[in-house]
């Protein structure tokens, strides 16, 4: 008990710095416990997006599983019947084995189909009779169908079957309700059925999962229990052949943490009824969605550990830093308990139990702070752009407690350092200690800035040399995969970087004051000596705002490039704000069951006449509203030319005809790909109808210069001589980058011939071409869409970049880099803010002494002021110039390796690093702010201090 009173009562004595250090404590948490929170909830929100988009394109309910399987037996024996009822239990375990709630069920049995006719029909009408059907069964028949006429068959023990059948069926048997029917088996047994009711599909009977009549219209559907007894129970003298069952699963049950369950359930389904009655077959739509989401989870919590690398080394610092300022003010008491006979276990006891209570108490409230860290992750559209986007729906689970946990643990272990090393210490040694300010500092001692700095650069020099590699074989990549060392790189150069220029600082003011001992000012040259003789005293303060300052730079500059580059890839590719292509009309035969397409390609290899096509209008385009601007583009892949002297050089290359004025009009075009703005080019052309303008590939490939002939053709067409105009190297929506390797095929470059569309028309072919179209600021796709439905053009094709790019922004990979970068910024920030108030008033009180002994040796105030000042621009001031310095080198050397987290063959425009001055002047004044505040503070404290009051603290 004496212990705790101790411990409280020294806890309150320094409150403000146990406070400080309680608000480290619950940040560390909050960021821990907030990315499997974060990676949870992203992860959920996109699978079930995409699980809602599983129903609109496949119009199929996404929690939809069917389980159908013939049965092979030729009879139904005790083992077939065992096995079903076996299969039954099975089927009945699936919503537990996936964990998801049922929400509909229902179950199907069938028998092999008999020929079916009156039971007075004539010879001649047996003879004649095609009509085929079985017996079939439905679970909960009456809930799940429509009686349009008659009623509901019940269950009879007399031979007779009551049943009900579709209005088709019933009047192919050319027979009313009541009549009795008699369905023969191959082997001439006869069963007698009265159709008692004739049912339709009922849609409002189960939302989730109808019961389709049409799907199986011939047959008889008896009472569920009657075909249990009649032919499952007892060999029934007609063989079942099939059996299905049927579940709506309530999929927005759907989790991360199912997703294992679900796919093993999927493959133990699969597994059991392989093989087991027949041949079966197993529709789960949504199993595809679902497996590809199996791993997301571990790599993306693996590059939130990166991204949060930076934050973590600063919040380790800062941690340390007031720990280490809590220490330094109890070093006398803790030397003296050791003179007095304390142990150095007692004393460590006594400040583990200390961090415990800070640990337990920033426990209860870092977890809740991680949810809203989640929160602002998700709303984060850009590198501090946080926008209006539903919420992220997270809730804290076991497994962010658990890591919260351990990240307090690992924590405590570091703030315990400086009391460990503390307790070493005796008195004497602590005042020898105290005297000696200039002692070199640990990390300098041990070379630790080096070692950072080149292991930075070694990893640099690698990812170089990759990168090169995957420039050369033009390797392929499906999606964005950012290496977690691409984050955690440049936060170890900026430390490395930081500490070594750190080491050669203190003589740069060395030099400085000795430079102008002679001329300095008084506070000037107090400050000077200060710094040059306790350099060690400012170091973690000088670390913290560079790393801040660096790694904000660098996070701007990353965040900025890498959604600069997606949305100008997509952009790029897709040519203009929507592009799409619609039905045309031509005279080309139907469609063979190779295909239309391979048809018209093959035709006139074949000797078969030339599709001719209908152009169709033009102007529904022109008139829809919100459209700016509307272009025809003709494309034809595979078309030849012929160029060179002689034409000697002959290849495929794609065309592209367009109408210079409305193209460029509509076209999108990122600015500096060409040597001359796009217009000029366009402008160019349009003074001839021949004009054409040729790819770099082709121009070097047939030796071509502007206004040298060249002909252009395709397969049935005669030649047309065109001239070149101009040589380019991009055009909206053509890659120049080689095909991907195939083997030992060497890539190849693509070739491109952009023409006037009107000439191609008249000199070779109409053909179908695609409609690309600008919209106007504020115009929603869908109202585009809507007005394309309501004038009844047929689209057959659509891309959307303004569509794509929301896609794109709602990955849950970049949208982690945005919000945490963000918040890592943000948080950087704070801990900087508090950091450096914490230094400097506990710096402040510390030499409260000197400054009341200055004031009453008759210096003014206004000069104390300025040797506050002067101390700070030379310690933080500089701080934050080194920063931006080695923040900018950071963004030179490391940001250019994004470029491998795009996929090397698709990449147009090429990878370009971004600058935004916005970014720097948003930088710049969070710091600026940061830093004024801290000195007005400083200096309201300062103004506080009294000459007496100081005077007497020293006397004592």
């Amino acid at each position: 008990m004496a212990l705790w009173t101790m411990i409280l009562r020294k806890m309150a004595n320094n409150k403000w710095l146990q406070l400080n250090l309680w608000f480290g404590l619950t940040v560390c948490v909050a960021l821990f416990s907030s990315m499997p929170l974060y990676s949870n909830a992203i992860l959920e929100r996109t699978l079930q997006k995409e699980l809602q988009l599983v129903q609109s394109k496949n119009s199929v309910y996404p929690g939809y599983v069917r389980v159908s399987t013939s049965v092979s037996s030729t009879k139904m024996d005790q083992k077939t019947s065992q096995a079903i009822g076996r299969a039954d239990r099975y089927i009945q375990s699936i919503p537990e084995r996936m964990g998801l709630e049922a929400l509909s069920f229902y179950q199907q049995r069938f028998t092999q189909k008999m020929k079916v006719y009156g039971a007075d029909a004539s010879e001649q009408e047996k003879k004649t009779q095609k009509t085929t059907g079985g017996f079939k069964s439905l679970s909960d028949m009456e809930k799940r169908v429509r009686l349009i006429d008659g009623r509901m068959p019940v269950d009879r023990t007399d031979g007779l079957f009551e049943a009900v059948v579709t209005q088709k069926f019933l009047n192919s048997v050319k027979r009313d309700l009541g009549e009795e029917l008699l369905a023969e088996t191959a082997d001439k047994h006869l069963f007698r059925v009265i159709p008692v009711g004739i049912i339709d599909t009922d849609p409002a009977a189960d939302p989730y999962l109808p019961f389709l009549a049409t799907d199986e219209p011939d047959g008889f559907i008896i009472p569920f229990q009657q075909f249990e007894r009649e032919f499952i129970a007892k060999d029934g003298k007609v063989r079942v052949s099939d059996l299905e069952w049927r579940y709506a699963l309530d999929y927005k049950q759907m989790s991360i943490d199912k997703i294992e369950a679900f796919t093993e359930a999927n493959r133990a389904i699969r597994s059991y009824f392989r093989g087991r009655l027949g041949s079966a077959e197993i529709n789960i739509p949504a199993n595809e969605t679902i497996a590809s989401y199996q791993g997301k989870q571990d790599k993306l919590d693996v590059m939130m550990l990166s991204l949060y690398s930076p934050v973590m080394l600063m919040l380790g610092f800062y941690l340390y830093m007031a720990a280490n300022l809590v220490i330094e003010r109890q070093k006398t008491e803790i030397s003296v308990l050791r003179s007095r006979g304390a142990s150095r276990l007692q004393i460590m006891t006594a400040y583990t139990l200390e961090s415990l209570v800070l640990g337990i108490s920033a426990l209860a409230v870092g977890p809740f702070l991680g949810v809203t860290f989640t929160k602002v992750l998700g709303a984060a559209s850009g590198f501090l752009e946080i926008v209006q986007r539903s919420a992220l729906e997270v809730s804290l689970t076991s497994n962010a407690y658990k890591i919260a946990a351990a990240a307090v643990c690992g924590a405590i272990v570091l703030i315990l350092i400086p009391a460990f090393l503390a307790t070493r210490v005796s008195i004497v040694s602590h005042k020898q200690q105290a005297a000696r300010l200039t002692r070199i500092s640990f990390w300098h001692k041990t070379g630790i800035d080096i070692l950072l700095a080149g292991l930075a650069l070694y990893l640099l020099y690698n990812f170089n040399n990759r990168q090169e590699d995957l420039k050369r074989l033009a390797l392929n990549s499906d999606d964005l995969q950012v290496d977690p060392l691409l984050f955690l790189m440049p936060a170890l150069f900026a430390l490395g970087a930081g500490l070594l220029v750190l080491r050669i600082y203190p003589w740069f003011i060395r030099l400085v004051y000795w430079v102008g001992r002679k001329w300095w000012p008084p506070a000037l040259y107090n400050t000077l000596i200060q710094i040059s003789r306790s350099s060690g005293q400012y170091l973690t303060i000088k670390v913290f705002l560079i790393l801040t300052v660096s790694t904000g730079l660098f996070s701007a500059n990353a965040a900025r490039t890498i959604n600069d580059n997606m949305e100008s890839k997509i952009q790029y590719n897709i040519g203009a704000d929507m592009t799409l292509t619609t039905r045309w009309e031509s005279d080309a035969p139907p469609p063979s069951l190779q295909g239309a397409e391979l048809q018209n390609q093959m035709g006139d290899n074949s000797g078969e006449k030339r599709v001719q096509y209908t152009e169709p209008p033009f102007q529904p385009f022109q008139e829809l509203s919100g459209v700016e601007a509307s272009a025809k583009v003709f494309r034809k892949e595979g078309a030849r030319f012929s160029a060179g002297s002689a034409k000697k050089t002959n290849g495929a290359a794609t065309l592209v005809g367009i109408d210079t004025k409305d193209f460029g009009q509509t076209a999108w075009m990122k600015d500096g790909l060409l040597d001359y703005p796009i217009n000029s080019y366009l402008n160019l052309m349009a003074t001839n109808p021949k004009a054409v303008l040729i790819s770099r590939s082709l121009a070097d490939a047939a030796k071509v210069k502007p206004g040298d002939p060249i002909t252009i053709y395709w397969d049935g067409l005669d030649e047309a001589l065109f001239t070149v105009y101009g040589i380019i190297d991009y055009w909206p929506g053509w890659n120049p980058l080689p095909a991907a390797a195939d083997g030992e095929e060497k890539p190849t470059k693509p070739n491109l011939i952009v023409g006037h569309l009107s000439t191609i028309q008249n000199r070779l072919a109409v053909e179908p071409y695609e409609v690309w179209l600008k919209l106007k600021d504020g115009v929603s796709s869908q109202s585009v869409y809507d007005q394309l439905t309501a004038v009844k053009i047929n689209v057959t094709g659509l891309h959307d970049a303004k569509q794509e790019l929301i896609t794109s922004k709602n990955d849950p990979f970049r949208l982690a880099i945005n919000g945490v970068m963000t918040l890592g910024f943000v948080i950087s920030m704070l801990i900087s803010f508090f950091g450096f108030l914490l230094f400097w008033v506990l710096a402040l009180s510390g030499r409260t002494l000197q400054y009341g002994v200055l004031r009453a040796m008759g210096i003014p105030f206004p000069q104390i002021i300025g040797m506050l000042l002067s101390e700070q621009l030379l310690t933080s001031g500089a701080a934050v110039i080194i920063g931006v310095l080695i923040g900018n080198m950071t963004s030179e050397l490391f940001v250019p390796l994004f470029e491998m987290s795009f996929a090397t063959a698709e990449q147009v425009p090429p990878f370009e690093i971004v600058y935004k001055l916005s970014d720097y002047l948003q930088l710049y004044s969070i710091v600026g702010l940061t830093l004024t505040i801290g000195l007005l503070i400083l200096g309201y404290r300062l103004s506080r201090t009294r000459i007496a009051q100081a005077l007497k603290l020293g006397e004592e």
